[in-house]
């Protein structure tokens, strides 16, 4: 399938378009551009869409659950049809009080200690394909492709217990879901709710270990979880746990292509990597959630109508300079940084610990293989489109002489 074609952008204060590739190409400067004359963005793309820039107002939005719903995580052409409270994702879609439920029962597989365990997984997995790219012999790679995009897939598999060469899959239902929000229906046969389907009936047949198998025997108030809620959580892992995790790792290793001075202070300053890593994560913070407006009311002074979209740039607000020192800087060394980058209020990613864990990881083993490298191409370098940002292609040279 090919993706649909955007009309053109008239103005980004009245006519944006988050899933155009003029504003995946350009975002940060389209979030300053508005933060200075309208911070509080319209389109009536997508049905009617705000898009706030600043901090406060988007911390507002994420704050306030009872105007705005979680119902209607991803902008798109339609309207949820699930009802409250569970959503068709949850808990990302749920309402209280029914999130806080469906959220306290993952908690457990994302806890610190549970994340540590899979550390060596994630070491392993990186090593790998970093053998695979230097046993190729290649001084240019397409590190995304070779690299960003397989790690956080395989950690996820493993964790739901599916195989890894699904992997492929994976990725056309994350582009379909987050990217393509304007294309035609395809056949129930090759979607992710119909994988999940016979994958889950399989499991209930066959229980392990896994996080399926717990969701399968899970119950709530003495209820078992219904299929419903089982495919829709395993989807938002296998959705949000992979493109937001891979987003991140390509966009730091875009940085640190283009920034020696950066690579030289991972190398040579240990003691700064963790704030590197935070730093990363504030200034290419991935993920720009959605909600619906439950009731009439306001962001930032603007009024905003019952069943407008709403979207959270989180990657808006961590560049906001009301909120940070030297916001349009990355420093990375910067020792106050309260980000956004795993969202804002009762929906804070249940899953930053292991993304957090991944992306330190991948970094470390790419930087202790691969120290010195730069963009080949940068021209080439294409960025996703929709409410996760991330490079897709992203060509590197490999200076093979200073390799570790």
């Amino acid at each position: 399938m090919t993706d649909v074609e955007r009309p053109p952008i008239r103005d980004w204060e009245t006519d944006f378009d988050h899933g155009h590739p003029d504003y995946a190409a350009a975002a940060p400067e389209i979030w300053d551009q508005l933060r200075e004359s309208c911070p509080v963005a319209h389109t009536d793309r997508y049905g009617g869409t705000w898009l706030p820039t600043r901090y406060d107002d988007v911390s507002a939005v994420a704050h306030d659950t009872d105007h705005f719903s979680s119902l209607g995580a991803v902008v798109s052409e339609w309207k949820p049809d699930i009802p409250p409270p569970m959503g068709y994702a949850p808990p990302i879609t749920s309402d209280p009080p029914f999130h806080a439920i469906a959220r306290r029962m993952l908690l457990q597989f994302f806890s610190p200690k549970a994340i540590n365990a899979w550390e060596k997984v994630a070491r392993e997995t990186s090593r790998e394909l970093l053998d695979e790219i230097e046993t190729s012999g290649a001084s240019e790679v397409d590190a995304a492709e070779q690299y960003t995009q397989h790690i956080p897939v395989r950690i996820i598999a493993d964790m739901l217990d599916l195989p890894r060469e699904d992997g492929d899959k994976f990725r056309v239902w994350i582009h379909r879901i987050l990217e393509q929000t304007s294309s035609q229906p395809v056949e129930w046969e090759d979607t992710l709710d119909y994988y999940l389907q016979h994958k889950i009936a399989e499991r209930r047949q066959n229980l392990g270990d896994d996080l399926i198998s717990y969701l399968c025997q899970v119950e709530i108030e003495g209820v078992p979880l219904l299929d419903e809620h089982v495919r829709g959580t395993i989807a938002l892992l296998i959705i949000a746990g992979i493109d937001t995790t891979w987003s991140a790792i390509g966009a730091s290793l875009w940085h640190l292509a283009q920034n020696p001075d950066d690579r030289r202070r991972w190398v040579d300053d240990p003691a700064v990597q963790p704030f590197a890593v935070e730093e990363f994560l504030r200034f290419y913070a991935p993920v720009t959630m959605a909600r619906l407006v439950s009731e009439d009311t306001e962001i930032g002074g603007c009024p905003v109508a019952e069943n407008d979209w709403v979207l959270l740039p989180f990657p808006a607000a961590n560049r906001d300079p009301e909120a940070f020192e030297q916001a349009d800087e990355f420093v990375i060394d910067r020792a106050r940084n309260r980000h956004s980058a795993f969202g804002l209020g009762i929906h804070r990613c249940v899953g930053s610990n292991l993304a957090r864990m991944e992306l330190t990881v991948a970094i470390e083993e790419w930087m202790a293989r691969f120290p010195d490298f730069e963009l080949s191409d940068p021209d080439s370098v294409r960025w996703s489109t929709g409410q996760v940002r991330g490079p897709r292609t992203l060509p590197v040279r490999i200076n093979k002489g200073e390799a570790g």
